[in-house]
């Protein structure tokens, strides 16, 4: 049966070298499940409500791919776009978690609808690929900053708006404890090296807790199974009864420009992360045919879609295509299987919620925020920087997602700058139509604002 579904003969591989990698996949992304609660939470989520979503729409999109697609990729709530969901969609944007849910499932639909279409190719088309490294490397260090602002690392400050906190801290410390120790398993290549981090700054938490006054153990988090489930639907249904769903809608639609904003934010980033991952794991293990043509593209990315409607559904931020996926690729694997195993232990992971939240804290998570930003921010590399255009538009994409707190701004305040640095190099015609109209309605949208 095995066989018959994933072809694993003539890729090469087996059973056990598929289920070895689908578990060392699993490793690299677990620290997802603590990180994602956390973030979510700040927009006024259920972080246990969040796990359990967290958990299930990884596991059923991670299945999908894996029996759809037959691609060794897992999927869970993205790094970065869980980010703009709280921080700049509900806390700037000023929209409630439900409206937010609402755009995810919006951005998620219209995915799939392009997925199925021509209309996917001629959108990674109309977007300059170094305009796409310049916003996955600006996502990187926004939630690089988000992790160091949470830990205490860096503080408000009246005079220069932001500093340095006190490194007398006992939350402070740990926090840089875990950075330093999580980049050092990373250079050493330690399999599921952030995961690895994050239990182990969360054990020196718990052992240090007499010496530093540090609580890594949250008892509130310690609950029994059978509470979670009751709590999962609670706020699930907040946004996917129907009353709710609707109210959601009304509420997001009620800014035209604004939910726009929200919605392109979503779709932008899950679509050219989803297509970035694709690529880099198709090309490690042969799914690149010569004209450049990815086997099987459609298949995956109304896989990841789906993944993102049924997150939004059940109550979390983006799902998609985790890069991380490549550690399971890197041991082995080639097929569905590994993305298939993966989803069963995010599924069996729900039974040790108790674990994984009650370390969910921000000196535990910073590391793993930091890291994976710092990870992210490597495809800076890809820019050209000798030309001025793309120096341009990638510095201020990236400025402006930091310093502006707001992804959607920095990706907004990226397509204007690349525009006015094309006509101000003569190149005019080599503006993508789409380009244009992008760049029209984001002027439209800061106006808005004003």
């Amino acid at each position: 049966m095995l066989e018959k579904l994933f072809k694993l003969n003539a890729k090469n591989t087996s059973v056990k070298t598929e289920i070895i990698a689908g578990i060392t996949t699993f490793l690299a992304m677990a620290y997802i499940l603590g990180v994602n609660p956390g973030i979510l939470g700040d927009a006024g989520m259920d972080p246990q409500a969040v796990f359990m979503a967290t958990a299930i729409s990884a596991a059923i999109a991670s299945i999908v791919m894996g029996l759809l697609a037959n691609y060794p990729v897992a999927l869970a709530p993205g790094m970065g776009v869980n980010a703009l969901f709280s921080y700049t969609v509900v806390m700037k944007m000023g929209f409630s978690w439900q409206a937010a849910l609402a755009a995810v499932f919006v951005s998620g639909v219209v995915f799939l609808l392009i997925s199925v279409t021509g209309i996917r190719k001629m959108i990674i088309n109309a977007i300059p690929k170094q305009l796409k490294l310049a916003v996955g490397a600006g996502i990187g260090f926004f939630i690089a900053f988000v992790g160091l602002k949470n830990a205490g690392i860096i503080v408000t400050n009246a005079s220069t708006a932001v500093g340095l906190g006190s490194f007398q801290s006992p939350v402070v410390l740990l926090a840089v404890f875990g950075i330093l120790v999580t980049i050092f398993l990373v250079i050493k290549k330690v399999p599921a090296a952030v995961f690895v981090g994050m239990i182990i700054t969360a054990a020196v938490g718990i052992v240090a807790h007499e010496a530093f006054g540090v609580s890594v153990l949250d008892a509130n988090g310690l609950e029994l199974m059978p509470a979670l489930p009751t709590s999962f639907i609670s706020t699930n249904f907040e946004m996917s009864a129907m009353g709710s769903f609707m109210d959601g809608m009304g509420e997001l639609f009620a800014v035209p420009g604004a939910a726009f904003v929200a919605i392109f934010s979503f779709l932008f980033v899950d679509f050219f992360d989803t297509a970035g991952t694709l690529v880099a794991i198709g090309n490690r293990i042969g799914l690149v045919n010569d004209k450049g043509e990815l086997e099987n593209a459609e298949k995956a990315l109304v896989a990841d879609a789906v993944g993102t409607v049924v997150g939004a559904a059940l109550g979390t931020s983006t799902v998609t295509s985790f890069v991380e996926s490549s550690s399971g690729v890197g041991v082995g694997g080639r097929t569905g299987l590994t993305a298939v195993t993966a989803g069963v232990l995010f599924l069996l992971s729900i039974f040790i919620s108790p674990i994984v939240l009650s370390t969910a804290v921000s000196a535990v998570t910073a590391p793993a925020l930091v890291v994976v930003g710092i990870m992210m921010a490597q495809q800076l590399k890809g820019i050209d920087w000798d030309d001025m255009v793309f120096a341009a538009a990638g510095f201020i994409t990236v400025v402006f997602m930091i310093l502006s707190y707001s992804i959607s701004n920095g990706i907004a305040m990226g397509f204007i700058a690349y525009t006015v640095a094309m006509v101000a190099a003569g190149k005019v015609k080599q503006i993508n139509p789409i380009v244009w109209a992008l760049v029209i309605i984001f002027i439209l949208y800061f106006g808005w604002l004003i």
